[in-house]
Formats: C-alpha cells, structure tokens, sequence
C-alpha cells in the first residue's frame, strides 16, 4: 500500500442539513460523521490520507488534528475542482489514489480493502463502488452500455435524459490510477450550475477506452451519503446497532438493545447488564458485572465493577467498586465515589468525594464536600455551599453521623465520629467525638449511650 494516498472530500456546507455545523462535523454516537471515514481508512491500512477542507476548515482541524493532512479549497467549485486542489501535492508521489466522500460514515474497511484489492488485481483505470437497493434520491446513477461496461455516472438533475430507470447508484467511492487522474482532472468540463463534477471522470475515461471497474458493495447501507437530518437519524440508527452487537458479543447484556444508546468511544466490561432507556455517552467505561439503567444517563464517567446506577444521572465523575446509585438521584461532574458507597434516591453529589462504605439514603445534597469513610447522611441533609458570591467547601470525618435535615453552613468541618442532631445548622466546626444540636447547632462532647447515633434513631 506504499504507493497508495487516500483523499476524502470534505469541504461542502451540506445546506440541506440546516446548520451552521460543517455536515461532515454532525455526529454519529457520539463522534462527528468524518472520525468514521478517517478511521476506515486507517484500518485498511493506507499509509496517508488528505483531506480536501474548505467551509469552516479550522473546525476540521481542530477535530482530526495531526492525523491527516490538509488541502485546502477556497473556492467551492465542485467535487472535481476539490480533487484538484491535490494535484500539486500527489502528482509525483503516488501511483493509486482512494477517494471518498467524508459524508459516508458507515463505509466499513473490509470495503475498501475489496475495492482497492479488485482495482489492483483488474488492472483498471478507474474502480467505483456501487450499490442497489438504497433510496435513490439525490444519488448518481451508474449507466453501463449494452456490453454491462460502465460509461457513465449520472446525476439525479439529468436523469431523466440520460438513464431514467436504473438502479445502480454511485457508492461515492472511486480508485484512480494517478498517472491518468491528474492529467485529466484540469479537463473537466464545467457544468451548467458552474461546478466540476468528479463523476465526469467516468465519462472520460470511457470516451478515451479505459478499463472502468465497478465493485458491488454488499451492505448497501454503507454507501449512505448523508444529505439531510432524516439520512443523519439512518446512520444512528446503524451504528447504534453495530456498537450493541460488539458489545454484545464482548459480553454484555442488553435486556432491551433498541432502547439503549451508546456512543462509540464507551467501554463496557463483560457480564455487566444494560437495562432499558439508558444512554451511556462520551469516553465512559464501566466495568465488569454492572447493572445500568433502567432510565440512567451516564456520561464522561469511570465505572468500577460491581456497581449499579438506577433511574440516575452520572456526568463527569468516577465510582469505583460497588458503589449503587438511585433511583433518581444525580451525581454531577468531579465527584469522586469510594468503595461501597451507597447513594439512595433523590439524592445529588456535586463536586465531592465520598469515602469508602458512606451512605447517603435520600433527599440529601452533597456539592464541594470531602466526606470520610462510614459515614452516615439523613435525609435532607445539606452542605450549603454557596454564600451568594463564592463555593465554600464542608469536610466531613470518618464515621461521622449527619442527622437528618442537618444543614451544614460551609466552610464548615465535622470531626471523626462527630454526630449532628436532626435539624440542626452547624455554622462552627464540630470537634471529633462532639453532638452538635440545635439552631444554631451548639457543641458538647458525646455522651456514651445516651448520643451514640443508634440512641439517637
């Protein structure tokens, strides 16, 4: 493949999408549509790959970075005049060249692969990918001659005149002999809109008898160009499908797979249970023998084993081994859940760390907290962060007891195996082996029996 480039299109508004995003940066699970044709490329492998920008180039930058090389056009002529923009840069270097649209995000690399093995072992000047059975609308048509050789690629607008009737589509991906393709690429003729089309390449190079090769590809979904919103919903749906079926076969359950959403870059260990309406986004990873959902979001989160997240949010933070979660509780970004958490419902961690075997039943709020081990939360508790200019930060000792409606004034720290009674507004810090009561609450040093916390139920 030394001799091989592979350059993908990308320089196109995609108007009928309606948005200010270039089309090729919509995404697919996660990921913009163009990471999928760059990675397809570089699991063939092909050793480099341009690609042709132009709307908002920067963006595509910034997404790709260093992993390809740029082209630029800055006059959108058309998906011929955007090929040529490589010539000065290719002419010399190599001998075959991939092109395809970066609008195609479920081309598959075993595709390519065939398509570039037949166009080597054929001989051919040009080797297209074609495909039956996709909706034909907005795609070119293939025009063979009586003989079954391809003559012609025919755009929707001219179908009528040229090939009404077949069904035979241009798949959008082509294998160029270079020492052919970059002579003829300045003798493209100009269309009526003011473009140079690609596809007229076939119209020369049949007029000029050479060998034209077309390569059925056997899902004709991957040939999917994405034009619009409803062909945007197609390719999730798609890709959707593969990622639960990797997942699936690596050893995770689905109870109910249509209704699980995963996104490409998750990680999911093998044993673990997805339950129905859950979303797992972003670079999440979860870990062996879970049970996720029903009704959970997590995203950008580490997961340990053993763990169970019910009817729950998760953004940002990490749980590690055993730790449950829910129902309808939320644990927001850069929190931190120790071993053997557990978290019951309507309950809402911000920002803080839980230690090992804390419980905290329900109704509480957690935000800008460091919360030791074994300690006990009561429902409705509180660390009032906020003083209406700046977060304040709550610690909280090990085997600590927070009665329930405590409400924490930060800054504020509670001291090991320090209980607070129901109620109560701790504005001063509470020393260790310390019963803080009442409003505001007032220290005394703990009783044994009397103001331990089983006393105290």
């Amino acid at each position: 493949m030394d001799d091989w480039a592979a350059i993908i299109l990308a320089a196109g508004k995609g108007r009928r999408m309606k948005s200010k995003t270039p089309k090729v940066l919509h995404t697919i699970a996660g990921r913009e549509m163009l990471c999928y044709v760059s990675d397809a490329i570089k699991e063939v492998p092909l050793p480099r790959t341009w690609v042709v920008v132009g709307y908002n180039s920067a963006e595509i930058r910034q997404v790709l970075g260093n992993s390809v090389d740029y082209v630029e056009q800055t006059e959108a002529l058309g998906t011929g005049h955007a090929l040529l923009q490589a010539r000065p840069l290719l002419e010399s270097q190599v001998r075959h060249v991939l092109v395809l649209n970066g609008d195609t995000p479920l081309i598959q690399a075993e595709t390519l692969r065939n398509i570039i093995r037949h166009h080597q072992d054929s001989g051919a000047t040009i080797t297209l990918l074609t495909a039956r059975g996709l909706d034909p609308k907005g795609l070119g048509r293939v025009i063979r001659n009586a003989s079954g050789q391809i003559v012609a690629v025919v755009e929707e607008a001219e179908i009528e005149k040229e090939g009404k009737g077949s069904d035979e589509l241009n798949g959008g991906v082509y294998c160029f002999k270079g020492n052919w393709l970059w002579p003829e690429l300045g003798n493209i003729p100009r269309s009526q809109n003011g473009e140079y089309y690609l596809t007229s390449l076939i119209v020369m190079a049949a007029e000029s008898n050479q060998r034209i090769e077309g390569v059925n590809v056997g899902d004709p979904m991957e040939a999917l160009g994405i034009n619009h919103r409803f062909h945007l919903a197609q390719a999730e749906s798609i890709v959707q499908e593969r990622l639960r079926q990797r997942l699936m076969l690596a050893g995770v359950s689905f109870i109910h797979p249509p209704s699980a959403f995963i996104d490409a870059n998750v990680e999911i260990g093998e044993d673990t249970v997805i339950y129905p309406n859950t979303t797992i986004a972003g670079k999440t990873q979860i870990g062996q023998g879970c049970h996720i959902g029903p009704n959970a979001i997590i995203t950008d989160s580490v997961i340990g084993n053993g763990c169970r997240v019910q009817a729950s949010v998760v953004e940002g933070s990490i749980l590690e081994e055993g730790v449950d979660v829910g129902p309808f509780s939320h644990i927001r970004p850069q929190s931190h859940i120790e071993k053997g958490v557990h978290i019951g419902n309507f309950a809402e961690v911000k920002k803080s760390r839980l230690g090992k075997g804390t419980k905290m039943g329900h109704f509480s709020f957690v935000g800008d907290a460091i919360v030791g081990e074994n300690v006990n939360i009561g429902a409705g508790a509180v660390t009032c962060n906020f003083d209406g200019i700046r977060k304040h930060e709550t610690v909280i000792g090990n085997d600590a007891f927070i009665g329930s409606d405590s409400m924490l004034i930060a800054p504020v720290r509670v001291g090991d195996r320090a209980i607070t009674g129901a109620g109560s507004v701790v504005n001063h810090d509470v020393p260790s082996d310390a019963l803080a009561v009442g409003v505001p609450a007032r220290s005394r040093r703990r009783k044994e029996g009397r103001d331990s916390p089983r006393e105290a139920k």
